[in-house]
């Protein structure tokens, strides 16, 4: 066991009525952890409940209501419970996570409520992560790299949340900001008025944008940086990655000839102050402002942000075949396990489900021997055959089955 601070290990979990779970109670070691087992049999339920404790925000839930095991909403009072302790070096940390539904035959909208308490006393979910970090891949995450701008945005915010509490709570104010700016908007629109109303949300917004803005070009860089090393790694030197951030509001003029291409275009954010950026962005909000009220929406952004991944120069979110993407990001989650460690001292749980699937087996050995280099890591598979007999031989095997786990 390790003890040194900075060593972060997930030491105890108990979940009660969450997912595939009715009770659990499972005390886990370092080093990486193997669940095998046939298919819905709560695998990837363990790995949610593990990365729902960084956060409270559920992987690819929309809604926590649905976090609660199916049998438990029919009881008068249903309910899911999750709880930890946390070790970090010397310290312990106790986590304690309640969801709380109405009854399905209740008077009002069905509704679930939320109680996070960190050694007993209670805590917003952002604090979670200041405790406990994860990192979590699973197979429908490809839509990180072939879905929508927002895919990607959230993607980015997940990352930057668990590093910094300070961008988590600008980001949330950012979002209130924008929402009373939007209404305005449409006030606006609607009453025909020439806008001088938004000048105070202007401020307001620009303020929080950028540092959104600085905040997300600087972990890109740094992440690309991580990134492109394991890039190589995993593809035995066939691909460079580099990861382009696209703000919808960009003071940087793009090389001649470059703009609109789909080739990777080399553009230096970093040098930006926050103190130009807002100033830029105010002047684009008030050359925008008539656009703006004829939509009623606010155009330009960090709620309209992107990046693009490039592998050899080529945009992965046009070009880039099954195989690359999926190699792709597990390169961003390998990536932001190292970044997380070196932006806080802390290395996370590597979380990783069915991950070698659709691995050759050279690119298998080049990622299990990445996973040996973390803490603590829990990957699942349906078939133990995946995985090297070196690899089986060092790691803690448990079988899952119907909401339950045991040792191999």
């Amino acid at each position: 066991m390790c003890y040194n601070r900075g060593c972060m290990i997930l030491v105890h979990l108990s979940l009660t009525n969450f997912r595939n779970f009715v009770r659990l109670e499972l005390d886990l070691p370092p080093g990486p952890i193997l669940l095998v087992g046939a298919n819905a049999q709560g695998k990837t339920s363990l790995l949610e409940a593990v990365h729902y404790l960084s956060g409270a925000r559920a992987a690819h839930a929309p809604f926590d209501r649905q976090l609660i095991n199916f049998l438990a909403l029919f009881e008068p009072l249903p309910f899911a419970r999750l709880e930890a302790d946390v070790k970090d070096g010397g310290i312990n940390t106790h986590l304690d996570i309640r969801l709380i539904a109405s009854p399905k035959d209740a008077p009002t909208e069905a509704r679930t409520r939320k109680e996070v308490l960190i050694n007993g006393v209670k805590r917003h979910s952002p604090d979670l992560a200041q405790a406990m970090k994860t990192v979590l891949f699973l197979p429908r995450d490809m839509h990180v790299i072939e879905g929508p701008p927002s895919e990607r945005r959230h993607h980015l915010d997940t990352v930057l949340c668990q590093a910094d509490a300070a961008y988590a709570q600008t980001l949330a104010e950012y979002g209130k900001v924008l929402s009373q700016r939007n209404a305005l908007l449409k006030q606006l629109h609607d009453r025909g008025s020439d806008g001088d109303q938004l000048a105070f949300w202007d401020e307001r917004l620009t303020d929080l944008a950028s540092t959104l803005i600085r905040s997300r070009a600087l972990a890109l860089e740094e992440l690309q940086r991580i990134a492109t090393r394991i890039h190589l790694d995993l593809t035995r030197g066939a691909e460079t990655l580099r990861l382009h951030y696209q703000p919808s509001y960009d003071p940087v003029t793009l090389p001649h000839g470059q703009l609109g291409l789909d080739l990777e275009a080399q553009v230096d954010w970093t040098h930006l102050t926050r103190h130009a950026i807002r100033d830029g962005m105010r002047t684009s909000l008030q050359r925008m402002r008539a656009e703006e009220i004829a939509r009623g929406m606010t155009l330009t952004g960090p709620h309209r942000d992107d990046y693009a991944p490039y592998a050899n120069g080529l945009d992965l979110r046009l070009y880039g075949s099954r195989g690359q993407n999926r190699t792709t990001m597990l390169t961003l989650k390998l990536s932001e396990v190292d970044w997380l460690q070196e932006r806080t001292g802390k290395w996370p749980v590597l979380l990783l489900d069915e991950v070698l699937a659709e691995l050759d087996p050279e690119h298998r050995g080049s990622l299990l021997a990445r996973v040996h280099s973390v803490q603590q890591a829990i990957l699942t598979a349906a078939d133990l055959a995946m995985f090297n007999s070196d690899f089986q031989r060092q790691a803690t095997l448990w079988r899952v089955s119907s909401g339950t786990v045991a040792a191999v």
